[in-house]
């Protein structure tokens, strides 16, 4: 069976990213960073819960500590605050720099150890958080460099199924695919209920009343 890496944070866009490569017939090898956000051990614990429900038994786990030594964003560096005043025009402090340039490397390294022939992330460029590393672009750029950068027999296509979504669009493409939204986690700042005031939280419950149907997670 062909094998697609998925990057899975335990949000609501990744989550459905790896249905979707599931329903196209990928094993699905899946792979986590903990880099020290704020909401680490609410991710990791939606990103068990999700493997658990796809029947996921390959699993990686990245330990990337210096992210918070670099700081620069208000997700990793606690003396910034996460804005709660609305979506931000711009690039918000919540930008982590380079964040998915870093974690697509790792992930080539992951696909070519595990023989997989795709990485899939949830990006979506049109109706994000205006992050730079989320653009289509970008992510063409990453495929070549990878291309260039691994074993001549290795071949590996970057899968961006949400790029060009709106995130209403998103929350209909989880539906359809009967994606466990419930076990997802997308704020910011809280692990026990989520804020709804963040920019996440925000995106998240517009896109849930844009496509008229209720979002599942508790909000306080």
């Amino acid at each position: 069976m062909k094998k697609a890496v998925v990057i899975l944070s335990g949000g609501m866009d990744s989550t459905t990213a790896a249905y979707i490569a599931r329903s196209e017939g990928y094993e699905i090898v899946a792979l986590h960073f903990d880099y020290r956000q704020r909401t680490q051990r609410r991710e990791r614990e939606a990103f068990e819960a999700i493997c658990d429900a796809l029947g996921v038994a390959n699993r990686y786990v990245i330990d990337l500590p210096f992210f918070a030594q670099i700081g620069a964003s208000a997700l990793t560096d606690t003396s910034i605050d996460v804005p709660t005043g609305g979506v931000e025009e711009g690039i918000p402090v919540t930008y982590v720099p380079f964040r998915n340039g870093i974690f697509l490397s790792i992930a080539a390294a992951v696909a070519e150890k595990e023989g997989a022939e795709a990485l899939v992330i949830g990006v979506v460029e049109e109706d994000s958080s205006g992050y730079p590393d989320c653009r289509e672009a970008f992510i063409e750029a990453m495929e070549r460099a990878i291309d260039l950068g691994t074993k001549e027999e290795t071949k590996i296509v970057i899968k961006t199924p949400l790029v060009h979504l709106k995130k209403e669009d998103i929350v209909k493409t989880a539906a359809e695919y009967g994606v466990p939204l419930e076990l997802t986690w997308s704020c910011y700042q809280d692990e026990e209920e989520a804020c709804g005031v963040c920019d996440s939280c925000r995106l998240r419950l517009k896109g849930f009343e844009k496509a008229s149907l209720e979002d599942p997670i508790r909000y306080r």
